[in-house]
Order: C-alpha cells, then sequence, then structure tokens
C-alpha cells in the first residue's frame, strides 16, 4: 500500500473525528469527503441503554454514589445499495466488500460522555461529566460509571427521577475508492469515515424510603446560672411511619448538667407531637445567651428493629441569675400571702377556742 494514500487516509478519518463536536447532527457531508465510491447507504446505528447497578431506595439525608452500567444495544436495521447499471469489475466488487465491512461499525458509540441531571431540587448531583469510552453493539464497559448524590434531610418518600444525558459520536458514513485489483489487494486504497455526534436522554427513578422522622417544635422552661429547672421539649413525628417504644436523650454539655438525661415518649403516629421534660442544672457562671443541646431518640420501627434518628437540636436561652434583692422583692407577696393565711387560720382557730370554752359555761 502507498504509504501517502494511508496517510491521507488516516487525516480524512482525523478531521471528521474533529469535526464531530463542531458540526450539529444530520449536518450534510462536507465536500472533501466526496472523494470516492459511496456503494452502500446504511440505516441504524448506536443505541445505549442505562441500568442502576444495586438499589435504588436510599433515606433522606443520605450521599451515595451510584453505579451506572451502560449497554449498547445498537442494531444495523438496514441497507440499501446504490444503483449502477455497469457491470461491477472486480475491483469494484473489492472495494463494495471493503466498504460493507467498515459500513458494520455504525453503531459502535464513540468516545461517551455521560452527565447526571437532577429533575428534582431535593436531589443534588454532586459529580460533573464522566468519560465511558466507546461502546460497539452488543456490549457494555467493565466498569459502571459512578456519579455522586445528596438527597435533602427533609426530602419526602417518594420517587425521583434523574436523567442521564449521552454525548457520543458514531460513523455515519464511509467512502472508499482504490486503483487496481490484486493478488495482495487494492492497491492504493483510500477509505473516508465521516462521524456525526448522537445524544440521547435516560430517565432513571431513586426512590427515598417511607420511615419515621422527628422535628423539635417547641422549646419551654426557664433555665438560669447557678440552679436547677424543668426544660420542657415538644417534638413531632414529621415522618410517614409510626414508631413505639420511643425515648429521647440528651447530651448536655457546658453549661449544662442533669442526672436525668432520659425521657420515655412512647408511640408516635405520623403528625402526632408529644412533650419531653428534662431536669437540667445551669453552673453557675454560664453566660446568659442561647444555647443548643443535643438529642436524639431511640426507636423501634414497624419492622421491629432499633433505629436512632439524626440530632435534633435543642435551643434554649439560659437567663441570669436574679440579685438577692429582687428574690426577696420576688417573695416579698408571697409572703405577704403567707402571712395573712397564717392570721386567718389563727383566727378561725381563736374563735373555735373561745365558743367551746362560753359552751362549757
Amino acid at each position: 500500500m502507498d504509504y501517502n494514500k494511508a496517510n491521507k487516509q488516516m487525516l480524512i478519518t482525523a478531521v471528521s473525528l474533529l469535526l464531530l463536536l463542531a458540526v450539529p447532527a444530520q449536518a450534510a457531508l462536507p465536500e472533501y469527503f466526496d472523494f470516492g465510491e459511496n456503494y452502500y447507504t446504511v440505516y441504524g446505528g448506536p443505541n445505549l441503554t442505562a441500568t442502576l447497578v444495586g438499589d435504588n431506595e436510599f433515606s433522606r439525608g443520605d450521599t451515595v454514589t451510584l453505579n451506572i452500567n451502560l449497554m449498547n444495544k445498537g442494531t444495523i436495521t438496514g441497507f440499501k445499495s446504490e444503483e449502477d447499471d455497469d457491470p461491477l469489475s472486480e475491483l469494484k466488487q473489492k472495494l463494495q466488500q471493503t466498504e460493507m465491512s467498515y459500513e458494520s461499525q455504525r453503531t459502535t458509540a464513540i468516545g461517551i460522555v455521560a452527565t447526571l441531571v437532577s429533575l428534582d431540587p431535593n436531589v443534588k448531583v454532586k459529580s460533573g461529566p464522566q468519560e465511558a469510552g466507546s461502546i460497539p453493539a452488543g456490549q457494555q464497559p467493565e466498569d459502571p460509571i459512578q456519579f455522586t448524590i445528596e438527597i435533602a434531610k427533609n426530602a419526602p418518600a417518594g420517587a425521583y427521577p434523574i436523567m442521564l444525558n449521552l454525548l457520543y459520536g458514531y460513523q455515519k458514513n464511509v467512502q472508499i475508492d482504490g486503483d487496481n485489483e490484486t493478488d495482495l489487494g487494492v492497491t492504493n486504497l483510500e477509505i473516508g469515515l465521516w462521524y456525526d455526534a448522537m445524544s440521547q436522554n435516560v430517565t432513571i427513578p431513586i426512590y427515598v424510603k417511607k420511615e419515621a422522622d422527628f422535628e423539635v417544635m417547641y422549646v419551654q422552661g426557664e433555665l438560669r446560672a447557678g440552679e436547677e429547672g424543668l426544660l420542657y421539649v415538644t417534638y413531632k413525628n414529621t415522618g410517614e411511619l409510626p414508631v413505639k417504644d420511643a425515648t429521647v436523650r440528651i447530651s448536655a454539655s457546658e453549661p449544662f448538667s442533669t442526672t436525668d438525661d432520659q425521657a420515655f415518649i412512647g408511640s408516635l403516629v405520623p403528625g402526632e407531637t408529644i412533650v419531653a421534660v428534662f431536669n437540667v442544672n445551669v453552673d453557675d457562671d454560664a453566660t446568659p445567651k442561647m444555647y443548643a443541646i443535643n438529642s436524639e431518640i431511640k426507636y423501634e420501627d414497624v419492622d421491629g428493629h432499633d433505629q436512632i434518628s439524626d440530632t435534633l437540636k435543642v435551643r434554649t436561652e439560659t437567663l441570669p441569675v436574679i440579685p438577692t434583692s429582687e428574690k426577696l422583692e420576688k417573695f416579698r407577696p408571697i409572703a405577704y400571702m403567707l402571712l395573712l393565711m397564717l392570721l386567718v387560720v389563727a383566727g378561725v382557730w381563736g374563735y373555735k377556742k373561745f365558743k367551746n370554752v362560753n359552751s362549757r359555761d
């Protein structure tokens, strides 16, 4: 084979590949491509499918890596022989056979680039485009492509479609030419390969499973530095499933401490609220401000398995110490009331005693 001709063939193929991203799909063939014979028009092409490998059901708040397997189910759907009234010479027959062998490569997906797109704001795609190489018809890559997604902590249970965009090239057409047929083959064989771009969108559903979930609704209590007080925390089951034998546990840290860090709240159906009460001590030198106390709920799910919720923040304010004078002032009405009650009791007792003495006389 003439090496100058071979280099010309390689150049045409390379130029075609470089134009793949610049020329819109279904564009007309460039003038330079029409240098030889086109014996066949072939129909069909690549057809990629995508399958999620492994589980497709996740919990709200999860960050997971999806493994997606690609498969090329492309086929040649038909071909048409270009009519030629002249009898085919041995050279043309050989060129025709050679072209058909190249046309069969039309179903190969070349240089696949995959991009995952979420169709719902509750699911975020954390990975950029992934390269999947080239896949001949009937084959799949050795390794799946991987994307990381993040599911919102408050995502409702249900189906969430994600779309896989696939961009790749394929061999659109083949032209072939040569000088002469010999025992060693066709001399000065030239093969022109024209490539075009193709895109496919594949929708893959993932699911957020039903489960119990919790939220702190209200926090009440008067906590003062150097004192002991009760903290009332209202929890709500914001999930889709009920729980039973639930216990709330708080993790008290400075300036708080407690000798009783658990509260049994029992069973909660979806939408139900319940109040947990904790006895909390506040350090003497606690700074008056807002604090957050971590809490979590241990419960039994509908399948009888023990579960622990995510950390739930209990936000409460520490109040300043009441000065002694204010405490006395605050206590004064109570003291007056107690004194008045004592006087009333003493008066009633004295009256009854006086009455009893007179009745004996």
